[in-house]
């Protein structure tokens, strides 16, 4: 078998439980982002986000107050946007640095991570979050700070995950060939779109999901069952 040389992850259901960014982190955001918004608008980085925003919904002209109910409306939908991404990952930044919660990290993930980093894998992380949340929820994980694992991240910016041509562009990023790289996801439709692009895949079936006798995929309960 070819030898594996990196790993590409996903978070949410593959690292870390998807309650934890449903429960803990959309709310943080959805409370706080009107408040946010109004005390923090006149910074570029915001400004732009907000522009962003207007400019996806087909705004030609907005309040703020407009952005702030579509931004909102878009958290309620778990929209896949750039723009809301961003904004979030703002919002959640105060709340790590302020101690309000850390990363969710199942048991194993940490050990793994170095013991990968240790064969001389090398680790990458791809999200629908932003590159600025990714970082910030493995830099306040309750495993700890885990970003000297990772040499790189990606986000919806290199294109919508379950699409072959955002694989693509991964791997003349990183640099590999396909065959060298697994891309480890909970969602079938991710690791469809990998396959298309010669990656190897990996499902998660974290409990109480089942492996199912023929999965689609090669399929592992856990980060410590994951065969390379």
């Amino acid at each position: 078998m070819t030898a594996i040389r990196a790993i590409v992850t996903d978070i949410e259901g593959t690292t870390s439980s998807i309650s934890f960014v449903k429960d803990v982190l959309f709310p943080y955001a959805r409370k706080r982002l009107p408040a946010f918004v109004e005390t923090h608008g006149d910074k570029p980085e915001v400004q732009h986000w907000l522009h962003e925003a207007a400019k996806e919904a087909g705004y030609v002209e907005a309040s703020r107050q407009e952005v702030i109910e579509l931004l909102l409306r878009w958290i309620d939908e778990d929209r896949k946007s750039t723009a809301l991404k961003a904004m979030q990952g703002m919002i959640w930044r105060e709340g790590y640095e302020a101690g309000e919660y850390r990363a969710h990290m199942y048991p194993e993930v940490a050990g793994r991570l170095h013991a990968w980093r240790g064969e001389g894998l090398h680790l990458y992380v791809y999200s629908s979050g932003s590159v600025p949340a990714q970082k910030l929820f493995f830099r306040y994980s309750e495993a700890g700070d885990l970003t000297p694992m990772f040499a790189g991240y990606f986000d919806t910016e290199t294109g919508p995950k379950r699409e072959q041509q955002s694989y693509e562009r991964i791997l003349e990023e990183i640099g590999e060939r396909p065959e060298h790289v697994l891309f480890l996801s909970d969602v079938a439709e991710e690791l469809d779109a990998a396959r298309a692009a010669g990656l190897r895949t990996g499902w998660l079936l974290r409990p109480p999901l089942n492996v199912p006798a023929q999965p689609k995929h090669p399929a592992y309960a856990d980060f410590d069952a994951i065969e390379l």
